[in-house]
């Protein structure tokens, strides 16, 4: 079992998690549905700040779209 703060750290299993999360926007899954039903408190911390992310890019690119 890794040590929550080593895990933190860890930008490997980051990336993982935010990739699972990026991956499931992609198939047009609710990542909000996702994060809420999350049991396992590192990968929620993490897709919490993906999700946010997400939405912040999503609207960005809604509002370069707009004439």
């Amino acid at each position: 079992m890794k040590m929550p703060w080593l895990q933190r750290w860890n930008f490997i299993e980051r990336a993982k998690l935010e990739r699972q999360l990026w991956d499931a926007f992609d198939r047009g899954e609710s990542i909000e549905q996702l994060v809420e039903q999350c049991q396992d408190e590192f990968t929620k911390e993490v897709w919490t700040a993906t999700a946010a992310s997400i939405r912040k890019i999503e609207l960005l690119m809604r509002d370069q779209q707009k004439p």
